[in-house]
């Protein structure tokens, strides 16, 4: 089983991050099962949002998608994008380039 899932998803909109309204977003999302992080994204030029997530596993990564980031795609009335990574896999990789998602590992 995967300890390490990241998640990288991307609404396009047609909002600049700067006129969206992240805060109460952020208490909600903390709130999910197995979320250990997630860093927000802003696209340059693009008026995309998203973020980069970590997740303990695929399955509340999974659940995350299904009943946070598609029902919030709909009420954007949004484009979305979702990917899932494997971060056990490129682990070593990961801490040779000092990521900070893999500080706290031994």
């Amino acid at each position: 089983m995967m300890s390490k899932v990241f998640l990288y998803a991307e609404y396009q909109l047609s909002v600049h991050f700067d006129q969206f309204d992240w805060k109460p977003i952020n208490v909600q999302m903390k709130q999910n099962a197995g979320l250990k992080s997630k860093t927000w994204l802003s696209g340059v030029n693009t008026n995309s949002i998203g973020g980069f997530y970590e997740f303990d596993s695929v399955e509340n990564a999974q659940n995350y998608i299904e009943n946070v980031l598609i029902p919030f795609s709909k009420e954007l009335k949004g484009s979305l994008c979702v990917r899932l990574f494997d971060g056990e896999t490129t682990k070593e990789a990961s801490i040779g380039m000092d990521s900070p998602f893999y500080a706290t590992d031994s």
